[in-house]
């Protein structure tokens, strides 16, 4: 039976000024019950991640004052959010639910986390709206109870995954894939394993071309047991951050990619949802919503 994470915690903490681009995750169930595509049954409210896991990939330092809620003021800039407990709160749900999905994927084959895709939280910061890197927790979870052993990271968000990359920068069991905007955010990147930039105004044609055999690469060098797949659709051309020209059906077909290839290899995928930023709410909560009927339409 397919499981997806989600919690309100993960909204309603937020102060005024973020609550529209969060709005998703709100909307996200809603209208994939209201389509019938999933029923109540398919959500499952997560906990809050243990400390010993978020030590799995962030510095104890850094995980102690972000703990207190005693960053820096330039290091609260940084992230772009005002510190708090609910706020805090909201991230160690976001992180356990992508554990307890990234289980889920391994019983069921695939699972999401309505939120997630914390990835420009690197090991000792936070940043771009990211304090704890869900998927490299849960990644580690995953190492350190050796349920997997080689892992593959697919990062098709339009912002480089350099917290992720630079988490596991010294780390053989898990390969990293980031393809993204190369002249946008964050403008001093990480090295991924293998990463992809792509040029402003990519359209359809050629970002599914590079998609296409990027992947085969990917999965051909870390010979993955498990997949993470953050799928942001801040790639759209209606996104007011993302800089790109595709189309909301090559969008779905990226998914789709993602889906089959890791299917046809019998690999568990865990999806979190990443970016998305386009002014109409409805063009960021259909493309979500794609992703999870192209993942469905794989594995179920």
């Amino acid at each position: 039976m397919l499981k997806i994470a989600y919690h309100p915690v993960y909204i309603h903490p937020l102060p005024p000024g973020h609550r529209f681009p969060m709005l998703k995750y709100e909307l996200i169930p809603l209208q994939l019950i209201h389509q019938g595509v999933i029923t109540e049954k398919n959500l499952f409210a997560p906990g809050t991640v243990d400390e010993r896991d978020v030590l799995l990939c962030h510095k104890e330092d850094y995980w102690r004052r972000l703990r207190s809620l005693t960053l820096t003021a330039k290091e609260q800039r940084r992230t772009g959010f005002v510190l708090s407990e609910l706020l805090l709160q909201r991230e160690l749900c976001i992180a356990q639910g992508t554990i307890d999905s990234a289980l889920f994927a391994l019983e069921n084959g695939l699972s999401f986390n309505v939120a997630g895709g914390t990835h420009h939280a690197g090991s000792d910061w936070g940043e771009g709206f990211c304090l704890l890197n869900d998927q490299a927790i849960a990644a580690g979870y995953l190492l350190k109870n050796k349920m997997a052993s080689s892992i593959l990271i697919i990062d098709l968000d339009v912002h480089q995954g350099n917290g992720t990359a630079e988490i596991f920068s010294n780390d053989k069991r898990v390969f990293t894939l980031s393809i993204h905007g190369q002249k946008n955010f964050p403008f001093n990147k990480e090295q991924s394993d293998l990463d992809v930039g792509l040029d402003d105004d990519t359209m359809d044609a050629e970002y599914l071309d590079i998609v296409n055999k990027t992947l085969d690469t990917a999965l051909d060098a870390a010979n993955p047991d498990f997949v993470f797949y953050l799928s942001g659709v801040d790639i759209l051309s209606t996104d007011k951050l993302g800089r790109m020209k595709i189309s909301h059906e090559a969008c779905r077909r990226r998914d789709e990619l993602v889906f089959s290839k890791c299917r046809q290899r019998g690999l568990p995928v865990q999806v979190s949802m990443g970016g998305g930023y386009s002014p109409d709410i409805k063009n960021i909560v259909d493309a979500h919503c794609n992703t999870f009927k192209a993942g469905i339409d794989s594995y179920f």
